[in-house]
């Protein structure tokens, strides 16, 4: 029997009735099929970001197993790398993290990384039913956990990642977005009202365009990659004032990305300034201002906690915030509240 399989008569004018045996005859080589795509199948249903993200992961799971003189190939594509994968290991490897001192939400992101492959390779008839099944028990940590545990270790993280973001006032945020009137000084305006007003994340900022600005209605449509997401909001007077004075002035491209990249004397170049180059500015932008370590995700993370601060409502602040669950709107709420609010004494 070939690969391929007919189960309706339009599938095939020669359409006969499957037997029982013949039934089962199909149904393996439809789970072989099915078996030989699933990685792929799986990769083109995500994200850029998450595959970068999923790939990294597993890059440095395999540096954990090179150290135990195991190389088991390509595991972010090939099945078979799969193969003999124990939740031992897996284990291992969280416990390594921990000793070389890697931040345990990262170390959770990993894990989850390596539970979505294991199921892979268990759809792909690579691993068996019970060793994913002892993978995918393999525990993360909790936030209560978490807190234990960095409080026992003596080096607590490791990477590019910040333990906690860096806080801005409300009159930082005001310093932020009041830019000299110079060309970069305008552009720097609209990067950073952007930023700390809309909570948009530096991939989003930097693939701005210019066609999706509406400075009549005062509305701009942009696309949220990491949840696959198209969203319009609703620009606020900073954001808008600051879009105008950037037309007004011709520095607004005429068309294509948004923001224009600089060059040392103060002056725009030609459009298109990457997500690196935000990030440096935006760092340069708050030492300036004596605030060190300064990113775009302070920033977002700054627009997130005023936005919950001021009252806003968990299922709005998702949807503002391009979020998929209400996971993380609720702990920006949650974290604002004031406890002890409905407490009478008198």
């Amino acid at each position: 029997m070939s690969d391929k399989i007919f189960l309706t008569p339009s599938d095939n004018p020669s359409w006969q009735p499957l037997l029982p045996g013949e039934l089962t005859k199909a149904a393996e080589i439809a789970n072989q099929i099915a078996a030989r795509s699933r990685f792929a199948d799986y990769q083109a249903r995500r994200a850029d970001e998450t595959l970068r993200r999923q790939q990294a992961d597993l890059n440095l799971f395999q540096e954990f197993l090179a150290q135990l003189n195991l190389h088991p190939g390509n595991l972010m594509h090939d099945p078979q790398a799969w193969l003999g994968m124990s939740w031992g290991l897996v284990e291992a490897f969280i416990q390594w993290q921990l000793r070389e001192g890697y931040a345990i939400p990262s170390i959770n992101v990993r894990l989850s990384t390596i539970k979505a492959y294991a199921r892979l390779a268990m759809q792909a008839n690579v691993l068996s039913p019970q060793d994913y099944a002892l993978i995918r028990a393999v525990k993360s940590y909790s936030q209560k956990e978490k807190h234990r545990l960095d409080s026992r270790r003596p080096r607590q993280r490791i990477g590019l990642k910040k333990a906690t973001p860096v806080l801005i006032t409300p009159e930082q945020a005001a310093a932020l977005k009041a830019q000299p009137d110079t060309p970069q000084g305008r552009r720097d305006r609209v990067m950073m009202c952007l930023l700390l007003d809309h909570g948009l994340r530096v991939g989003e900022l930097a693939a701005l365009v210019v066609e999706e600005l509406d400075l009549t209605q005062g509305l701009l449509r942009f696309y949220r990659p990491k949840v696959g997401k198209e969203q319009t909001h609703r620009l606020t007077k900073d954001t808008l004032s600051a879009l105008q004075a950037y037309a007004q002035a011709s520095d607004l491209p005429p068309a294509g990305s948004l923001l224009r990249r600089s060059h040392k004397n103060g002056k725009l170049g030609r459009p298109g300034m990457s997500e690196r180059a935000i990030t440096q500015r935006v760092k340069d932008l708050g030492k300036a201002l004596g605030i060190a370590g300064l990113s775009a995700h302070d920033c977002r993370h700054y627009w997130a906690t005023s936005a919950a601060r001021h009252g806003t409502d968990p299922f709005s602040l998702q949807q503002a915030g391009g979020w998929s669950s209400l996971s993380m709107p609720r702990r920006y709420v949650s974290d604002n509240e004031i406890a002890n609010e409905g407490v009478k004494l008198e």
